[in-house]
């Protein structure tokens, strides 16, 4: 049976993995279940925080934004159909925790690569780079991101100990040009989402001071 042709197409938030020499698109991981909520933080970056009145009104640059999400993660709709998904019924969502907790690893290749140099006697050996995350919550919203926080709360587990259920908790900090520069595939990315927001800012009518109760200032 195919579905209603006017219901809309449900968008996932995600991550998105991406080479930050290339900007090639290494991995899309797209959450389960979209969380119910979003929280944002954003720490102002003035010149005035020393408390020098001429430069009050002036800032350093973007301010500091921060995410917080929980996602949740379940196998149970997979679990009712065991012969479509063979995966789900050996491992459970082991293999959908991985590959978000692989994030935060150094790849294995890349140090086995730095054992084997520091074992030929190399004396500056380049720390690794990890790939660019680019959080995605609609088209309006894809900025580059690193973790900040990341904790797992499994919740039901099945007969050989796979974890069914879980629940994720996210803390990401938004990478300005402050952070990577104009130059950065990360900056570029950064300015594009600076530049819809001021886009979206703009329809928004100006309003007026006697709609405050203010005859003029």
């Amino acid at each position: 049976m195919s579905s209603f042709p006017n219901t809309p197409q449900l968008l996932k938030a995600g991550i998105v993995l991406m080479n930050p020499d290339n900007g090639s698109v290494i991995r899309v991981i797209s959450l389960q279940y979209n969380p119910d909520s979003l929280t944002r933080s954003f720490q102002l970056q003035s010149y005035g925080e020393g408390g020098d009145r001429a430069e009050a009104l002036r800032l350093k640059g973007s301010p500091v934004e921060t995410i917080k999400l929980e996602a949740e993660i379940d196998a149970t709709d997979q679990l009712e159909f065991p012969g479509q998904n063979p995966d789900t019924v050996r491992n459970g969502i082991h293999a959908q925790l991985a590959v978000l907790e692989a994030m935060l690893y150094p790849g294995s290749e890349a140090l086995q690569e730095n054992y084997r140099q520091a074992g030929r006697g190399v004396l500056e050996i380049v720390p690794m780079e990890a790939p660019l995350s680019l959080f995605v919550w609609s088209k309006h919203r894809a900025v580059p991101v690193s973790v900040t926080e990341f904790s797992v709360t499994e919740e039901a587990f099945d007969p050989a100990l796979n974890p069914i259920r879980a629940r994720v908790s996210l803390g990401l900090r938004v990478l300005s040009i402050n952070d990577l520069g104009f130059e950065h595939r990360g900056g570029s990315l950064f300015m594009s989402y600076l530049k819809n927001k001021e886009a979206l800012a703009g329809m928004v009518g100006n309003g007026t001071l006697s709609r405050l109760g203010l005859e003029g200032l």
